[in-house]
């Protein structure tokens, strides 16, 4: 599938995606690599080159590469610990029992302190990074459809990663653009998706919404589980886009036949916040989905009648005030059965 960010075929479907784990990130037999105390700068050695068989390296000694790169560029002083390089963000992130051997264009690197020489550098030299984000002040997304959204900075390469959530019905494949959409680090147990198919077992729903989709990880858990209606919505575009094209990534484990985009990625940055629901995206087929660009207060407006429930998942549910009242003016004009993950 294309890719808005880098123009390439970086996104590829579920089925094709999820046959290459968990050999993806395992050594081979050839394979070597060293541990680095991430509490100290990485040691005065020469860089370890990846595996002549198989083209992986020990994430440590790339961290190491990464590391050399910043300091020379003047990031770093050389001095810092290995971890002060920054977070690695895997391609495709997925719950893992051991470090990973790292194939080329598989590591994001989130780091708050890199420069756009280094990153530039690391695209280019190191052969596992496929992109270079540096990490803002906030979390990005946006608070309120009030306020100014906050974004990580894409320096180089593409920042497209795709995460791997285990549901009881089967995984799904969630991509996302991570300077513009919150890191998430899959487990064996997410308490969310557990907290949806609790509330699933307990209600039995035929339509469901997902109010503050993200990148539709709740609305595609949903699906999987066989609920016949499913609708997605958030008012920031990088989480409507991305729910709607993580539809397209899903679609065979989904049963669905096709779906239709209604909004483009350019059209939706364009309007990166909307208030007035705007559809974006429809599936059809053994389950029927829907995707939503709005605020959630005026969604009711376009929900058909008979919501059986609806998973609220603010961008600062620690507001218990805010919450309180977005949850009962929901169940006036909706109704139906509420839970917040």
């Amino acid at each position: 599938m294309h890719c808005p960010v880098c123009g390439h075929d970086c996104v590829t479907g579920a089925r094709e995606l999820l046959l290459t784990l968990p050999e993806r990130f395992a050594p081979c037999p050839d394979c070597t690599g060293l541990v680095y105390d991430k509490r100290s700068p990485p040691p005065d050695i020469d860089a370890a080159e990846p595996c002549p068989s198989c083209g992986k390296r020990f994430i440590d000694e790339v961290f190491a590469d990464i590391y050399r790169a910043m300091a020379a560029e003047g990031d770093l002083s050389g001095t810092e610990p290995l971890a002060a390089a920054g977070t690695p963000l895997v391609h495709p992130g997925f719950a893992m029992r051991r470090p990973p051997y790292l194939p080329p264009r598989s590591l994001v690197l989130l780091s708050r302190s890199i420069g756009e020489q280094a990153a530039a550098r690391l695209v280019a030299t190191v052969p596992e990074v496929r992109g270079v984000i540096r990490a803002g002040t906030g979390t990005p997304g946006i608070r309120d459809t009030d306020t100014e959204p906050e974004t990580n900075t894409l320096l180089a390469g593409c920042d497209v990663r795709a995460d791997v959530f285990s549901t009881r019905a089967g995984p799904v494949v969630i991509y996302k653009q991570q300077s513009a959409l919150h890191v998430e680090f899959p487990r064996d147990r997410d308490e969310k998706i557990l907290s949806l198919e609790r509330e699933i077992g307990r209600h039995r729903p035929r339509t469901f919404v997902d109010a503050c989709s993200g990148a539709g990880t709740l609305a595609l858990a949903a699906a999987r589980a066989g609920i016949p209606r499913v609708i997605a919505n958030d008012a920031w575009y990088a989480a409507a886009y991305w729910t709607a094209c993580n539809l397209q990534v899903n679609r065979e484990h989904l049963g669905i036949e096709g779906v239709t985009m209604h909004r483009s990625y350019d059209d939706l940055r364009r309007r990166e916040v909307a208030r007035e629901p705007l559809r974006v995206a429809t599936a059809a087929g053994a389950r029927e989905v829907e995707v939503y660009q709005g605020d959630l207060r005026l969604l009711s407006t376009v929900l058909p009648p008979g919501i059986d429930l609806t998973a609220i998942d603010l961008f600062e549910k620690a507001d218990a005030e805010k919450t309180d009242r977005i949850v009962r003016a929901w169940r006036a004009r909706v109704g139906g059965a509420i839970f917040i993950p």
